[in-house]
């Protein structure tokens, strides 16, 4: 919306409303054209109303030819008057009329042909050229609309022009100061970047600071890490912290179909940047333009590598001008260039985690502003419980507690509100499901060993709730939170975690002598564990050594043309050790269920009852 000075929120003039007329194109009702083409609307409404009516006077009474004849024969005509294939007629008492003749016949030879005498006309027979509107209008729009119609495809033809030749100018948004309203306050956790980005921004502000102990400024910073841990948001920070210039821009935004459009966009954009500097440039999700040279099938002069060779050049090329940072960001760094990530190109890579517990606290609190919190909420409790939440995930959770509050009709937010949501954000709503009674059964049952099982494997993190109530994809659900985060995990514990995974599919073989498919995604994620168990971490018989066994993220980095490093005698070694792993799990998941199959119908029968236990419910169950 635009002020009373005519300007908009942005700051900038309020431009003009766009006219759209059909094939013309846009006009300003201020612009030369604008006022022409209003006024010959007006000209053409003028003539359409008036022309030839004799402006506002009635129109005279039309009569035949035959009518006129007799009326002259009577002498009551007075005078006549000729205008093409019309004739005007004036009665003596003053009465008008008007009378159509055949264009080819003239007015004496009417009057020859029904042998009337003229002298019987007491006034004048007056001939006259007369000029009409429609033999005006006919030349115009036959030779004059063709002109202005070509007139205005030349001009958007020159205007195509010019905005194909603006694809080489930059997409980057300028940020000043006091655009963003985020600041360093604004981001909780990460306090090691967090410090290592106001260091960015010190020098910026206070160079001389640096350069007197020779301190040169850093030409590139990489931000790396997970999604949703707020890579983008320390962008925005130093962008309301900095009181200088701020860039920012996509990858993908440097990506068009006309080659060389690219590093025209890279050229323009540290020129504009260099000429303001000292000055910050944002490029998020770098690795769309920073991916290996080489790579894959479009060979070394696709638009990619070119666009990526100019900002190599740009960053640290024979013209080593310095007042620029780059900052970029990416959840792919393996599939970088290497000359793109070396010092002096990205001097700095700042590794964004995952927030522990501490910085989930904070995280939560700093969501819960200007949103009306009950005074029984636990913030360290949901702190907990939410281990390997990301920043975006907690603000999601928060969001979504604030929705179910509010469906309730609840004035605050309670710590329901927020554990429901929590649930929903991980595994997704609840949802209501037509299962028969032995459905039901195997569903619990399903949950019921995966929950016993982990109370008797070592080092698994105690139940905190066990539900068949769908949600998802999924049936039912066991929560097995984290009790503290952890940064390193043991061959025991991973091999606790497969027989815990593998608990539900040894209940229902025990119990029903029957196997479901409900546990398919319980055994992808074990296979997956025992997979790298064997080829990346070297748990297995074939000792310490990572095996390159492609597929994934890996194999997509790598190239197509390099494909499996590992032969096919390693490959079924892998298999069988990944077997191995597998079949003595569940072996182990099978035997404890056997041995505590009285508390696995204690649990299952406690689930059909009530649907839901929690923890403590469940131990007492068990104990």
């Amino acid at each position: 919306m635009a002020n009373k000075n005519g300007n908009n929120k942005n700051g900038k003039k309020a431009k003009n409303k766009q006219v759209s007329i059909p094939f013309v194109g846009n006009i300003s009702p201020r612009s030369p054209w604008g006022n022409v083409f209003f006024y010959l609307f007006l000209i053409f409404l003028f003539f359409m109303i008036f022309g030839g009516s004799g402006g506002l006077s009635p129109k005279p009474e039309q009569v035949g030819v035959n009518e006129l004849v007799k009326l002259i024969k009577s002498e009551k005509v007075q005078d006549v008057v000729v205008a093409g294939d019309k004739l005007e007629v004036q009665l003596k008492d003053g009465t008008k009329l008007l009378v159509e003749k055949e264009g080819s016949i003239s007015f004496d030879q009417i009057l020859t042909n029904n042998e009337v005498d003229r002298s019987k006309i007491a006034g004048d027979v007056k001939v006259e050229r007369r000029v009409t509107f429609e033999q005006i209008l006919t030349p115009v729009l036959m030779f004059g609309f063709p002109l202005i119609i070509l007139f205005f495809i030349f001009r958007q033809m020159r205007n195509a022009n010019s905005d194909i030749a603006s694809f080489g100018k930059s997409r980057a948004r300028l940020f000043k100061k006091g655009q963003t309203q985020i600041t360093f306050n604004d981001v909780a956790g990460n306090e090691e970047a967090k410090t290592e980005m106001m260091e960015i921004v010190d020098f910026l502000k206070n160079p001389e600071k640096y350069r007197k102990l020779g301190a040169r400024i850093p030409k590139g910073i990489l931000l790396v890490g997970p999604s949703g841990v707020g890579k983008t948001l320390l962008a925005k920070a130093i962008a309301g912290e900095a009181n200088v210039p701020f860039y920012s821009v996509a990858g993908s935004e440097f990506m068009e179909m006309l080659v060389g459009v690219g590093s025209s966009r890279v050229r323009d954009l540290f020129d504009v940047a260099r000429n303001n500097q000292p000055s910050l440039i944002f490029v998020d999700e770098i690795d769309a333009i920073g991916r290996q040279r080489g790579m894959g099938i479009g060979g070394g002069h696709d638009e990619r590598e070119q666009t990526l060779n100019q900002i190599l050049i740009e960053m640290d090329g024979f013209d080593t001008r310095t007042d620029v940072i780059v900052l970029a960001a990416t959840n792919r760094p393996d599939m970088l260039d290497p000359a793109l990530i070396r010092p002096g190109r990205f001097d700095r890579t700042i590794t964004v985690m995952l927030p522990d517990l501490k910085d989930r606290e904070a995280i939560i609190k700093i969501h819960m502003r200007e949103k009306p919190i009950a005074e029984d909420v636990k913030i360290e409790q949901m702190a907990r419980k939410t281990v390997g939440f990301s920043g975006a995930d907690i603000e999601n959770m928060m969001n979504e507690a604030a929705i179910l509050a509010a469906r309730a009709g609840k004035t605050k937010i309670e710590q329901v509100d927020i554990e429901e949501a929590a649930l929903k954000v991980t595994l997704g709503s609840e949802r209501k499901t037509l299962q028969t009674e032995e459905e039901r059964k195997m569903t619990a049952y399903h949950e019921a060993g995966h929950a016993l099982v982990s109370a008797f494997v070592k080092d698994m993190d105690p139940v905190y709730r066990v539900s068949i109530i769908a949600r998802g994809a999924s049936l039912g659900h066991t929560s097995f939170p984290p009790e503290r985060d952890r940064y390193n995990e043991t061959k025991t514990r991973l091999s606790s975690i497969i027989s815990t995974m593998l608990g539900g599919r040894a209940a229902e073989e025990i119990v029903f002598g029957e196997l479901t498919v409900g546990a398919s995604d319980d055994i992808g994620k074990a296979t997956g564990i025992a997979r790298k168990m064997v080829a990346e971490w070297g748990m297995s018989s074939l000792g310490p050594v990572s095996y390159d066994i492609g597929g994934g993220q890996f194999w997509l980095a790598r190239g197509i043309e390099e494909g499996n490093k590992v032969s096919e005698e390693m490959a079924a070694k892998i298999d069988a050790e990944v077997e191995k792993l597998i079949h003595s799990a569940y072996t182990h998941a099978k035997e404890i269920i056997e041995a505590n199959k009285e508390k696995l119908d204690k649990v299952a029968a406690k689930l059909l009852e009530k649907e839901t236990i929690d923890g403590e419910e469940f131990r007492a169950l068990v104990a």
